[in-house]
């Protein structure tokens, strides 16, 4: 026959419900914040797009460089290029894309969003 330690099985329970109510607690938040956190997103991903578009293809900067050019806080925003249709894309992870074009003549200019 296995001992039981009584002590341990309260201290479980309490481990369980914390865990419980944090996860709670967080899915709440996320639930709360979550149409700024897109909203956050899709203006940041619209805004070093077209940044990086008019650094990279009317400035002649690398994309690297062009990163320096972004506000505080952007650091989860990531860029690629697309050389031959002269576009720069931004993500924001699993929430948000934007691209920016260059055209001759007009500059950068964002591709319409899709709501």
């Amino acid at each position: 026959m296995a001992t039981v330690n009584p002590a341990a099985s309260p201290r479980r329970r309490h481990g369980r419900r914390l865990a419980l109510l944090v996860l709670l607690g967080a899915a709440a938040a996320l639930a709360w914040f979550w149409q700024p956190l897109i909203g956050y997103a899709r203006l940041g991903t619209a805004y070093g797009a077209r940044v990086a578009c008019s650094c990279r293809h009317e400035g002649g900067r690398s994309l690297s460089d062009c990163r320096k050019d972004f506000e505080p806080g952007m650091g989860l925003v990531t860029l690629s290029e697309d050389s031959a249709t002269k576009s720069v894309t931004a993500r924001f992870p699993l929430l948000a894309s934007d691209t920016a074009t260059y055209r001759e003549g007009e500059g950068c200019r964002l591709q319409p969003w899709n709501r």
